[in-house]
């Protein structure tokens, strides 16, 4: 358990898959390794979609921008399913030196950003912990019902579906390291890439990504399935996408989509943007011969989108070719993310 991050494929297999508890056959998807929702089947062909992630309390990016994160990373895994969050559970643990006026300018922006997504805030749990140091400030729930046949799940995707990436690699790794050290971001490479970095923080979202992908009023049957991007970064969440639905890949990596500035802070931090945080970016499987339509249909709205490869059969394995050729992709399942943060923060690094 001395892993920073997500918990370990296998520990995730053992220790937690094992014990969920009763089994309702209503659970159509429960949990599994790279699927981001879980699905509960619902009377007249009704289901209800869940997700849950941290909420994060950063004093070094601000309030306003935690509430973001807090929100959006719980978002963008409900839009993997082709909808939008519809209700939400937050279970606060605040530290105990965080004072009034800042709890309310903390939630006020929490229920700005759930005003604007059409999200009702259900209920939940408000506590003060002493001792609490973290920069995760407890727990949320997104929760969405719609028809069951339009719930996209990322073990939906098939063999021989093309893989699509929205954006870019790193976003919030990128933006969030920018942003937490920003004097020694500007020294060692600039104030150019540092603004840049920063600017990349309100990209974190993916959720118009996939709704755009699926389509608003016209539901577009050639996306199979969709995961987005968090720890292990675009190569990671194509990985999980691969075991979760049954698939091998081939991945190209130099049509993976990394910008200058994330080249440039990732590497002042050490750290391979391919396998990095990386929300923001959406991973789309579509059927072949579809996914220019797609990617034109999110250019349109000014979403960069590319093709990196396509699902293949299971005894295939997950490839990753270069110029070198195509060898095993590595999967560590550990993001660097983390060491990176803390390791600079140590440091010392401003």
């Amino acid at each position: 358990m001395k892993e920073l991050g997500k918990t370990q494929h296998d520990f995730f297999e053992d220790a937690i898959l094992r014990n969920c508890g009763y089994r309702w056959p209503e659970v159509s998807t429960g949990p599994s390794f790279g699927v981001d929702v879980a699905v509960i089947d619902l009377p007249n062909g009704l289901a209800m979609a869940l997700a849950s992630d941290p909420l994060s309390l950063i004093p070094s990016l601000g309030l306003e921008e935690s509430a973001w994160l807090s929100v959006y990373l719980m978002a963008n895994d409900i839009a993997t399913t082709g909808n939008l969050p519809m209700y939400a559970q937050f279970v606060l643990n605040l530290p105990g030196e965080f004072s009034k006026a800042d709890f309310k300018t903390y939630w006020n922006h929490i229920h700005t950003i759930c005003n604007k997504l059409g999200v009702a805030i259900t209920g939940g749990h408000t506590g003060i912990i002493e001792g609490q140091n973290s920069t995760i400030a407890g727990g949320g729930t997104l929760i969405n019902i719609a028809l069951k046949e339009q719930i996209l799940v990322s073990k939906y995707a098939k063999a021989s579906n093309v893989i699509l990436v929205t954006k870019q690699c790193a976003i919030s790794s990128t933006s969030i390291l920018a942003m937490s050290f920003p004097e020694t971001v500007k020294s060692k490479l600039g104030k150019e890439v540092y603004d840049e970095g920063c600017a990349l923080f309100y990209k974190i979202s993916s959720v118009e990504d996939a709704i755009i992908a699926v389509g608003k009023e016209t539901r577009h049957s050639e996306i199979t399935a969709m995961h987005d991007v968090t720890e292990g970064g675009v190569l990671g969440a194509i990985y999980e996408m691969a075991i979760a639905s049954g698939n091998g890949a081939c991945i190209y990596n130099d049509y993976l989509p990394i910008g200058e500035t994330q080249n440039q802070i990732c590497n002042l931090f050490s750290i391979d943007p391919r396998f990095s945080v990386g929300a923001g970016s959406m991973i789309i499987t579509v059927e072949k011969g579809s996914e220019n339509k797609v990617i034109e249909r999110l250019s349109k709205q000014n979403i960069d989108c590319v093709a990196v490869g396509e699902l293949t059969e299971m005894d295939q394995g997950i490839k990753l070719v270069d110029d070198n050729g195509e060898t095993d992709m590595p999967y560590s399942g550990t993001d660097p993310y983390w060491a990176a943060f803390f390791s600079a923060y140590k440091a010392g690094w401003k």
